[in-house]
């Protein structure tokens, strides 16, 4: 199986990949128990604060049953260190050609991000053939997925940046599209007050999206 494969298998199924910021570890298992009873088997935590790393690690070893990934890979060092702590795939916003040429070496399979024609087709010529669409409604949107769905037919999206349960189902009708990114499913303000109650139901209601028929 190679890494398009297993990242595949990973996502199959998961409508919507929570985007999760998390400033307290501590939250990390509570919170990925929630998601996962409400029918989500991925999520991606950013490494947007200090705890991003350690929750993964949490994660990866209390809740085996949901696949962890680190969002925001920007460097090399954050892959060897989404490795360390336990994590299953790697998802960044672009490409640098240093990330490119870590990312070689990495045993992860990686979903990173584009947001023109051009970038798109550079990642395929490196081998991603699934890829992150980035910031999607700022960079065009359903619109823009759909025209790029033609000429670059080999191409599997998960918008990502401004998609939510409004727009969400637009994006997943596209053939091109194989997940969305979504930040709606684990809201700060029911991370802080511990409503794990409330994020299982935004992920039960996340989960039973799917393409228009």
């Amino acid at each position: 199986m190679d890494k398009t494969e297993e990242l595949e298998v990973i996502l199959d199924g998961s409508p919507v990949l929570p985007v999760i910021v998390l400033d307290d570890a501590e939250a990390a298992v509570p919170l990925a128990r929630a998601l996962h009873a409400g029918g989500i088997k991925a999520i991606e935590v950013t490494l947007r604060t200090e705890a991003a790393f350690e929750a993964v690690r949490r994660i990866a070893e209390e809740v085996e049953e949901v696949a962890v990934g680190v969002g925001t890979v920007l460097a090399p060092d954050h892959l060897t260190r989404a490795e360390r702590a336990g994590a299953r795939f790697w998802v960044s916003p672009g490409m640098s050609p240093l990330l490119k040429e870590a990312a070689k070496y990495c045993v992860l399979p990686g979903l990173p991000g584009a947001s023109s024609a051009s970038e798109a087709m550079s990642l395929v010529e490196a081998g991603y053939h699934l890829q992150k669409f980035f910031p999607a409604e700022a960079a065009g949107g359903v619109a823009y997925l759909k025209a790029l769905g033609a000429p670059l037919p080999e191409i599997r999206f998960c918008p990502t940046g401004g998609v939510s349960p409004a727009n969400a189902g637009a994006y997943l009708s596209l053939a091109n599209v194989f997940t969305v990114g979504g930040s709606w499913l684990a809201p700060q303000d029911a991370i802080a007050a511990g409503d794990w109650a409330r994020i299982e139901t935004l992920a039960r209601e996340a989960s039973a999206l799917g393409k228009a028929a």
